[in-house]
């Protein structure tokens, strides 16, 4: 079974996970409006900003937030000057690289499902004088309330199968920074086989469920199949 270390990386996982999942809903959304609806320039660049990290070795990304935030990099700096010290080796600079390196996955089908909802029901709600703020509330988030969950979950899952990322912006700090990817390789290291079996085929399983949810369960896809 698993041993107090991995007890330790298994909640830490969870906890970046889920930290991770609320800040990318929350940052997300107005993004993705954003290149749904603007006609500028620079939804291109923007857009390709995004999804960077999708064909980025995660290691690279690490290494330059690395750079950006150690103590002689400009936002290491910045948080130093506020009395913050510095992000890397710490929870709040895994957050940081995980949001960033699971950005794509939760923007893109935020993005896709407010392009799929179209003028017209916007439209509508002007015409009965709704503002801006109550349609987006009364009337694109429940349209795209399969989207958040297809979001959420992806966000999730692919926070908590990270490796090269956390390892470059963590370290391998016990109960700090040690998440379930890193622990697995320690295991493997030291030739724990067991626990990392242990391990890898509890991600090998939640990444399966994962993937099984949302294929078979969103109302979209079962219409889809069945048509």
């Amino acid at each position: 079974m698993l041993d107090d270390a991995s007890l330790q990386a298994l909640a830490l996982t969870f906890r970046l996970a889920a930290t991770t999942t609320v800040v990318l809903l929350l940052a997300g959304t107005p993004l993705a409006w954003w290149l749904a609806r603007t006609g500028s320039w620079l939804k291109g660049p923007m857009g390709a900003l995004v999804a960077l990290p999708l064909v980025l070795p995660p290691v690279v990304l690490g290494f330059y937030l690395l750079v950006l935030m150690g103590p002689g990099g400009p936002v290491g700096q910045v948080t130093q000057s506020l009395g913050w010290g510095v992000l890397p080796f710490t929870f709040a600079g895994l957050v940081v690289g995980s949001v960033l390196y699971s950005m794509p996955f939760v923007v893109q089908p935020l993005q896709n499902a407010f392009e799929a909802i179209g003028e017209r029901p916007l439209e509508a709600a002007a015409t009965l004088r709704a503002s801006p703020l109550d349609t987006f509330f009364s009337v694109v988030l429940p349209l795209a309330r399969p989207a958040y969950l297809t979001a959420a979950v992806m966000g999730f899952a692919h926070t908590v199968g990270e490796f090269g990322i956390v390892l470059m912006m963590g370290g391998n700090i016990p109960g700090k920074t040690r998440v379930m990817s890193v622990q697995i390789y320690d295991h493997v290291e030291a030739l724990e086989y067991s626990q990392a079996h242990w391990l890898a085929g509890g991600l090998l399983v939640f990444s399966f469920v994962v993937l099984l949810a949302l294929y078979t369960l969103q109302p979209g896809r079962r219409k889809g199949q069945g048509a």
